[in-house]
């Protein structure tokens, strides 16, 4: 596995450095999000828990896959910043677990119609 950085930006304001970058994996399936950044971290020489990967789009028919990463000046910085389900997907959060909802009661029944009988209507008279 190879990775080239395509664009490296600056972001001051939201205290990070955006990277485009490309994988190269010739002889292995599409690499796991964890060893993307593992390897970026090093590329970059930043620690792995300020390293997120944004997206990765492995381009079909070919080895290589593309993606977007942000590096932040600290772990604080990039878990204020991110979004929730971006830090899921890159380990620094935990998935938040749905409770089970109290066992609903089962809504009474509803009344059945009455047991009357319909009144028929009268049948129209014919004019003569």
């Amino acid at each position: 596995m190879e990775i080239s950085i395509l664009e490296d930006r600056a972001n001051p304001l939201l205290k990070r450095h955006e990277y485009r970058f490309e994988v190269t994996h010739a002889t292995a399936a599409t690499p796991s999000r964890d060893a993307v950044r593992n390897e970026l971290a090093k590329t970059v020489k930043a620690p792995k828990e300020r390293v997120i990967i944004e997206r990765m789009h492995a381009r079909y028919g070919t080895a290589v896959t593309r993606g977007d990463a942000m590096v932040y000046e600290t772990a604080d910085a990039a878990k204020v910043t991110e979004r929730e389900h971006i830090l899921v997907r890159n380990g620094l959060k935990e998935k938040a677990k749905k409770e089970a909802a109290p066992a609903a009661e089962a809504p009474a029944a509803a009344p059945a119609p009455p047991a009357e009988a319909k009144a028929e209507a009268p049948a129209p008279e014919k004019k003569e």
